[in-house]
C-alpha cells in the first residue's frame, strides 16, 4: 500500500489553515506514527487518507489513485479509520452485530465473516462479549469494540486515533499485538498518539506535525535522537530516552537493556582513552 501526499493543504470554513502543504510518502508494513502537540494537524491530516476530509488544494494519492475519485464509503474498503471516541462509532444492539455490520457492506462472504469474527473477537478480547450491547462495555471495551469493527473489514491500511487513551497496561498491551498482528498480516497501520512509551515500542517510524507542517520524519531513534526539534511541538521522549539524552550516552535508547549497553560502552571507550 502507498499513500501518497502532494502538497497537502486543508482549509475549515472558520478560515483556519490546518495543513500547510504537506508532501511525504508512507507505504509498505512499516508502522507509522503520526505525533505532535494538540492542533499540529494530526487528525486533520489523517482524515484524508479515505476521504473524511477532503483537500482545500494538493492532493492524496492511494496506490496512484487521486483521493478525489472515490466516496469515503467506497474507500474505506481500503482505509479503515478508528475514531478517538468510540461513541461516534458504535450503534448497533450488539458486538457481534457492530463486527459484522462493515464486512457485509463490503461483500465479505458470510463464511469469511464468521472465521474472522471468531479471530479478531479473541484478538480484541471480545470473545464473551459478543451478546453485549456495545454501551454496556467498559470504556476500554468499547475502544476495542471500534477496533475490532474496523480491523474485521479487513482493509489494507488501519488508522487508529489516540488508541491508547483511557487504556491501562493490559490493554496497551493488546493493542501491541494488533499492531503487530497488522504488520505480520501485510497491513499498514498508522497511529496517532500522546503515548511516547507506546510509540517508541511499536511504530518504526514517526512522523513529527507542528502548525500544520512536518517538523520531522524519518525513523524512530533519529527523530528521537533530535529533542531541540521535538521540544518544539512539546512532544517529551520517553524517561529512559531522557536520561540517555542527559548522559550523553550517543545513542537513542527506548529501554533499560539499550540504555545500559550504551553506558557500557560509553564507560569501555572512556576506559580506553
Amino acid at each position: 500500500m502507498k499513500i501518497e501526499l502532494k502538497e497537502l493543504r486543508h482549509v475549515y470554513p472558520t478560515g483556519e489553515e490546518a495543513l500547510k502543504g504537506i508532501s511525504t510518502v508512507i507505504e509498505g508494513t512499516e508502522p507509522v506514527a503520526i505525533i505532535g502537540q494538540n492542533g499540529a494537524g494530526k487528525t486533520t491530516l489523517v482524515k484524508h487518507f479515505n476521504g473524511i476530509l477532503r483537500p482545500s488544494s494538493g492532493d492524496v494519492l492511494l496506490n496512484g489513485e487521486s483521493i478525489k475519485t472515490r466516496s469515503t464509503a467506497q474507500w474505506s474498503k481500503l482505509v479503515g479509520y478508528v475514531f478517538q471516541n468510540p461513541d461516534d462509532q458504535l450503534f448497533l444492539d450488539s458486538v457481534k452485530r457492530e463486527m459484522e455490520f462493515g464486512p457485509r457492506q463490503v461483500g465479505m462472504p458470510e463464511d469469511k465473516i464468521a472465521q474472522r469474527l471468531k479471530v479478531i473477537s479473541e484478538l480484541c478480547g471480545l470473545q464473551d462479549k459478543l451478546d453485549m450491547h456495545p454501551f454496556d462495555l467498559t470504556s476500554t471495551e468499547k475502544k476495542f469494540c471500534t477496533v475490532a469493527s474496523v480491523v474485521m473489514m479487513d482493509p489494507e491500511v488501519v488508522i487508529f486515533d489516540e488508541p491508547t487513551c483511557g487504556q491501562d497496561v493490559r490493554g496497551n498491551e493488546r493493542l501491541s499485538k494488533i499492531v503487530q498482528s497488522l504488520k505480520d498480516a501485510g497491513k499498514l497501520c498508522i497511529t496517532i498518539s500522546h503515548d511516547m512509551k507506546f510509540v517508541v515500542n511499536n511504530f518504526e517510524r514517526a512522523i513529527v506535525l507542528y502548525k500544520g507542517k512536518i517538523l520531522l520524519d524519518g525513523k524512530m531513534k533519529d527523530v528521537f535522537a533530535q529533542p531541540d526539534e521535538l521540544s518544539k511541538t512539546f512532544v517529551s521522549p520517553p524517561p529512559i530516552t531522557r536520561v540517555a539524552i542527559g548522559a550523553e550516552l550517543g545513542e537513542t535508547a527506548f529501554t533499560i537493556p539499550e540504555f545500559m549497553k550504551a553506558f557500557d560502552a560509553k564507560r569501555g571507550a572512556a576506559k580506553h582513552e
